[in-house]
């Protein structure tokens, strides 16, 4: 019989060795960031008292994202995913969020279609290196002055603050953040995080049609991580920064489908996901 419970520090080496399976390359410190940003929105899922599966959330006002999605091998087919999946957004429900996201692999779509989420796009993940770029005067790296803009900006486009998230990655002094501006206006900015050799970008948010701005910005973080591993989540969508990052060298690793259980959000503007579990 399933038990669904919440996720504690004691589930940490389970939560790291069950997603080892899949090469998510996770560690215990995403999953103490993970339940940092949501305590009680993070969950396990046992047969009897084995654990055999586990589900994230992560709540920002009326909206959310529903991240990983795990359950062993052995277990599947069973409803085990699907009760994960339904004690989540009945969790995310009863906090009076309106709107849940979720990136799902290419395969993974119909199962989410039948627990009520719709798909709205596609989303590419490319891999690749870092390299010394021209970048033009108008993006500059953020200053620690620029947080409270940033977060304005990116709930503009987002519909709901994410300041629990961009605040600490932001003024984490390994990560990147470049903005840019034109006079006192905000065009775009973007974030990367970085890990010794490896940087992750994202989020990246420009206006709509200002893919100028969103490749000066990657130009911009590209060059500060010269020779890294880089990954990054574009929408297809984009197809101007999608050329240009192949041009670039950067290869395709896979695809997602961004979906919603709720009203879509992020329509008025460019944006590249945070990461494939926090949207």
């Amino acid at each position: 019989m399933f038990h669904v419970k919440t996720m504690s520090p004691e589930d940490f080496d389970f939560a790291v060795q069950i997603t080892d399976t899949m090469n998510w390359n996770l560690t215990t410190a995403d999953f103490e960031f993970m339940i940092e940003l949501e305590p009680a929105g993070c969950f396990v899922l046992l047969e009897n008292s084995k654990k055999i599966g586990l589900a994230t959330t992560v709540s920002f006002g009326t909206i959310a994202w529903f991240g990983n999605l795990i359950v062993n091998e052995n277990h599947r087919k069973r409803g085990a995913g699907s009760q994960l999946v339904k004690h989540s957004v009945n969790y995310l429900t009863h906090k009076h969020v309106k709107t849940v996201g979720l990136y799902a692999y290419m395969d993974r779509i119909p199962f989410y279609e039948r627990l009520g989420f719709k798909r709205d796009s596609e989303f590419t993940v490319l891999n690749g290196k870092g390299s010394s770029l021209p970048v033009k005067s108008v993006a500059r790296e953020a200053e620690k002055q620029d947080l409270q803009e940033i977060i304005e900006f990116d709930r503009s486009c987002f519909s709901s603050s994410r300041r629990k998230l961009l605040e600490p990655i932001i003024l984490d002094p390994d990560n990147l953040c470049c903005i840019s501006a034109e006079g006192e206006r905000m065009v775009g900015y973007v974030v990367a995080k970085v890990y010794r050799q490896m940087g992750e970008i994202g989020p990246l948010i420009c206006q709509k049609g200002r893919e100028d701005a969103a490749v000066n910005l990657l130009r911009s973080v590209l060059s500060r991580l010269e020779g890294y591993e880089v990954s990054m989540y574009v929408p297809n969508k984009e197809s101007t920064i999608l050329n240009y990052l192949k041009t670039l060298g950067f290869t395709e690793s896979f695809r997602v489908a961004r979906m919603f259980f709720g009203s879509p959000i992020a329509k008025g503007c460019i944006c590249m996901a945070e990461s494939l579990e926090r949207g």
